[in-house]
């Protein structure tokens, strides 16, 4: 079964958010997935089988199987249409969160997902001692958004991994305005075994949706400030979606030898 590393978010590889992508015939078992996952130790590992209309795609974190995750998506999509399908500019995904569609142009690959509906919820005390700082704003969709008051808040910010733990939402994001772009984030997902998640597409679906509907824009340009950091381009459509755009870069490509 061969296995690609891929950096999404990013033309640069060794930034953005990597990702292992692995094709295969049929499918592994549950439990096989998991430890190749937890072997990897990335956010993700994405596994492809291909289908009669399009491609199958399931996401694994180092502990669980998720429902949603761009940058593995992109990562995915990239693998595709440039080792498998490379007479075309689109590719099809059957996932758990129904099929979603990534297209090529130039050198961004566009997706497109679902956004969520956002409510506001109280700000609260675990909140401000598990980020040190104490949000302005909190909304809970698929994951919970914290908003701060400014980039240098978020990009600073060194959060206690075990108070995390004990707040709502399986992925904990924050973000503020930013100075170069739209919006400057970070995600912290310890609930799934990452402590950060480099640049994570699916929290955009939210972060990017909240700021658009703020600054009343359509295109929001986002930046997500981990150590690696990377760039997203999001436009948000009438249909309650929103296309998630980014780069790539391949790193390496091998061969899974062990029985599985």
């Amino acid at each position: 079964m061969k296995q690609y590393i891929v950096d999404a978010f990013t033309d640069k590889p060794f930034s953005g958010n990597p990702a292992a992508v692995c094709l295969s015939e049929k499918w592994l078992s549950d439990e096989a997935m998991m430890k190749l996952a937890a072997e990897n130790n990335l956010s993700e590992t994405a596994f492809i089988v291909k289908e009669e209309n399009g491609y199958h795609l399931r996401w694994f974190t180092p502990s669980k199987e998720v429902e949603l995750c761009g940058h593995a998506t992109l990562a995915s999509a990239f693998v595709i249409l440039n080792f498998c399908e490379t007479d075309t500019q689109e590719v099809r995904f059957n996932t758990l969160s129904g099929e979603l569609i990534v297209r090529k142009n130039g050198g961004l690959y566009e997706m497109n997902f679902p956004t969520y509906d956002l409510r506001e919820i109280p700000v609260t005390d675990a909140m401000e001692k598990a980020f040190g700082v104490r949000p302005v704003k909190a909304v809970l969709g698929l994951d919970l958004v914290c908003v701060f008051e400014s980039e240098e808040i978020i990009r600073s910010m060194d959060p206690d991994r075990s108070l995390l733990l004990g707040i709502e939402g399986r992925i904990q994001n924050v973000t503020a305005l930013g100075k170069e772009t739209d919006c400057v984030s970070r995600s912290f997902c310890p609930k799934l075994g990452i402590d950060e998640d480099p640049v994570c597409g699916s929290a955009h679906c939210q972060i990017a949706d909240y700021w658009a509907k703020e600054l009343n824009k359509k295109e929001i340009y986002a930046y997500q400030a981990s150590e690696r950091g990377g760039y997203l381009r999001c436009r948000t459509e009438e249909n309650g979606r929103i296309t998630i755009s980014g780069e790539a870069a391949l790193v390496a490509i091998s061969e899974i030898v062990a029985e599985l």
